[in-house]
């Protein structure tokens, strides 16, 4: 399986399409087998949750995200988990042992870069 953490360096960035790259984890059911960078292809409305899908990412944490990858994510069958923060590799570990929980964080197109998931 295949997980994708917005990224910002090693740590989960604060907003998913604002962030430097996408750390993909390839999985099985209980390990990271292997990780590569992906650099941010840029942040255009719908963009990146098609893009993540077409690598055949099933499961995407971030800080923040807005309203519109939510729906886009949640029709293609993805899991989404917001409101995370740290080391990005600790979040998939996290995951695995089903201890990682969503805190929900929606991002509103008002916010500034930096302001996301400060409610």
């Amino acid at each position: 399986m295949k997980i994708a953490v917005a990224s910002e360096g090693p740590m989960v960035s604060e907003h998913f399409g604002h962030c430097d790259s996408f750390l993909i984890f390839d999985t099985d059911s209980k390990q990271i087998l292997r990780s590569e960078v992906i650099p941010n292809p840029g942040h255009r409305p719908g963009f990146l949750p098609n893009f993540l899908n077409d690598l055949g990412i099933k499961v995407i944490i971030a800080g923040g995200m807005g309203a519109g990858a939510i729906e886009i994510f949640t029709e293609k069958n993805i899991k989404i988990f917001t409101g995370v923060k740290g080391d990005a590799k600790i979040a998939v570990e996290q995951y695995l042992q089903g201890q990682l929980q969503s805190a929900g964080f929606v991002c509103h197109e008002h916010q500034h870069h930096g302001e996301c998931g400060r409610h």
